[in-house]
């Protein structure tokens, strides 16, 4: 079947009035990139304002989190936590592995987090700068960088203003997945990539896989066991 295709291909380079008709046989039907992209870019636009609206019914949500970190290409890191947040902006982290006992809390807009090394004794504890290297994650992510609303805003503003050479959106039962290209998620100065895996029933992330421009993965997190609007009081967000 291969060369009866390459056979094809060859006699219409031959006959370049047969070219054009053997491409659409083929599946190379978007040769033209305008109508193909604006396609894409509209259902991953679509995608991206289903994960706001849906966001925005939300009063809290928590979720099981696994992200691993690289450096040239090889795994050199991963942890294991749950992230619990809630919209007035507080935040819960429970550490599992390595950091296994601790937790962090941090409310939206306050310049400190509070850290409890072991969770069992909560009299011990400590005030740390949401700036300080000790509260940022492998790739320098800090902790009032990490919510869903941060991100949906990243998101939105990257597909707005940055060159997006191929989404490969991708739709199946459960899920849709997309490429979009942005500017780094912290400083906003290197171009990067970014892979992302949204459940089609919640609308919220599965998979968020960062890759540089070379393809070289840099940060990947799987996000499963979501848990939604199961109004935590205040007492749950606080040391």
């Amino acid at each position: 079947m291969t060369r009866i295709f390459l056979s094809g291909i060859l006699s219409c380079n031959r006959n370049p009035k047969l070219l054009f008709p053997a491409l659409l046989f083929l599946g190379f039907g978007c040769l033209s990139p305008g109508p193909c992209a604006a396609s894409e870019r509209n259902r991953v636009a679509e995608a991206i304002g289903n994960l706001r609206a849906h966001f925005q019914k939300l009063e809290d949500y928590s979720c099981e989190v696994e992200q691993s970190y690289f450096q040239k290409g090889e795994e050199t890191q991963r942890i294991f936590f749950t992230y619990y947040f809630r919209k007035d902006g507080q935040v819960r982290i429970d550490f599992a592995y390595p950091q296994s006992g601790a937790t962090l809390f941090y409310r939206k807009g306050e310049p400190k987090a509070t850290v409890l090394p072991i969770r069992s004794l909560p009299a011990l504890r400590l005030r740390v700068s949401v700036q300080s290297p000790f509260l940022r994650t492998y790739t320098g992510q800090q902790i009032d960088q990490t919510d869903m609303e941060y991100f949906i805003d990243f998101l939105e503003r990257s597909l707005a203003e940055t060159r997006q050479p191929d989404f490969d959106f991708k739709e199946g039962g459960e899920d849709v997945a997309f490429w979009i290209s942005a500017r780094d998620y912290l400083r906003g100065k290197d171009m990067e990539k970014y892979r992302l895996t949204l459940s089609k029933s919640l609308w919220l992330p599965l998979r968020i896989e960062r890759y540089s421009l070379e393809n070289n993965p840099l940060e990947k997190s799987l996000l499963q066991n979501y848990i939604l609007n199961a109004r935590p009081g205040d007492k749950f967000f606080r040391p």
